[in-house]
């Protein structure tokens, strides 16, 4: 018999890797399946970044380090506040952890009670509802539209600020949705916050190096919110370091000291090598940046038009990250005579089944109307996949 805990049967699996199992799975017996599920860049870390972490072996980095982040590692990470976003973090103010998503649960825990309401912005990632849902918090979604390009309106926010509201969670530019806000509609968001006191921001900055078109904001650069501002990023995403699993906050200091408390009991410091492979990638600054920013320019102008001349298709373009959230509606209750489409993972189901393409349901990203793809792979995969796509979506009656 089982005797599992509550607080483990709350949490779903997160949909975003079981698609990313089924597709190994598959493609381990054989199956040629083409994978747009995971939020991965196709490029290898930058040789400079390597050669780093080799280095560091070779120096004796091999201690346990200080549970907050080595201090020049920090004081780095303090210097790229200031010097790219504008914002004002102390090296004490921040914290290095296993990942953004450890550094987004460490924060959450730190100041979400049960039955605080925390609110996030659909389509959301994945990992933010779950994560609120461990706290015990509750979460509250407010829905944001393609029609405006999957942004929410200041009043939608201020009408979701209740007593209970304790957080909000801010993700630009989006995972799923590619969306970017500019710095006054953002302007407009942080007066919101302004007005309720007691009432904080995490803003999830990760793909802040991969925006197509204007400048990222930090949200925590609009001064008269800073101190109910915490920031969240990390490596993975502008460095091609995903695996390396480094993310880090800048927060208000007594944040930033809880979240060194929580991590001292159930984590202590990240991996030593890959917090010196992450100081070389800080301060190196490569053209590696560059060149994957211009590929997945390409390659979204690619896909997006290739999504475009499918039948029922609505797509809202991208303005960062790597990916594209179609509108699948169109095909919701239609069959192929064997599968009947209820919803998006049962298209994104289908279309693994029969077109051998992974994609990811919009169900768990709170829009179940859409699929998430991920364009970061080749042009040619890219285009086959559409193709596959369009002729599966083509049986669908």
């Amino acid at each position: 018999m089982e005797y599992l805990s509550e607080r483990v049967k709350s949490l779903s699996v997160s949909q975003t890797l079981a698609m990313a199992q089924k597709s190994r799975e598959l493609t381990s017996k054989g199956i040629d399946i083409i994978s747009l599920s995971l939020g991965e860049p196709d490029f290898n870390t930058p040789d400079y970044v390597k050669e780093a972490a080799k280095k560091a072996i070779d120096d004796n980095y091999s201690k346990y380090p200080p549970v907050p982040g080595y201090a020049d590692l920090r004081e780095a990470i303090s210097r790229k506040f200031k010097e790219e976003n504008g914002i004002t973090y102390s090296a004490d103010q921040v914290i290095v952890s296993a990942g953004a998503k450890h550094s987004l649960i460490n924060v959450i825990l730190s100041i979400v009670n049960p039955e605080d309401e925390v609110i996030i912005l659909a389509p959301y990632w994945v990992s933010y509802y779950d994560q609120i849902i461990f706290a015990q918090g509750k979460p509250v979604v407010i829905k944001a539209k393609l029609e405006n390009d999957f942004k929410i309106k200041p009043e939608q926010l201020e009408a979701a600020i209740m007593k209970k509201t304790r957080l909000i969670i801010f993700n630009s530019p989006s995972n799923p949705t590619g969306m970017v806000y500019d710095r006054k509609e953002m302007e407009k968001i942080a007066r919101v916050v302004e007005k309720h006191e007691g009432v904080f921001l995490i803003s999830d900055e990760i793909y802040e190096d991969i925006i197509f078109t204007g400048e990222h904001v930090s949200m925590a650069s609009f001064d008269f919110i800073l101190d109910r501002v915490i920031t969240v990023n990390g490596v993975s995403k502008g460095y091609a370091m995903t695996g390396w699993r480094i993310g880090y906050i800048g927060a208000p200091l007594w944040i930033a000291r809880a979240c060194n408390k929580l991590q001292g009991q159930f984590t202590s410091g990240v991996c030593s090598i890959a917090q010196r492979a992450a100081l070389a990638a800080i301060q190196g600054k490569g053209e590696s940046q560059k060149i994957m920013k211009a590929a997945f320019l390409r390659r979204r102008d690619l896909i997006c038009g290739l999504l475009k001349e499918i039948r029922g298709i609505k797509v809202s373009i991208p303005q960062g990250a790597f990916y594209v959230m179609p509108d699948i509606s169109f095909y919701l209750g239609k069959s192929d005579g064997e599968t009947k489409i209820e919803n998006s993972d049962d298209l994104a189901l289908y279309l693994l089944d029969k077109a051998r393409v992974a994609t990811v349901g919009g169900v768990a990203f709170g829009a179940p109307e859409c699929i998430r793809i991920s364009y970061a792979t080749s042009d040619d995969l890219l285009i086959e996949a559409v193709k596959r796509i369009k002729g599966a979506l083509e049986k669908l009656n």
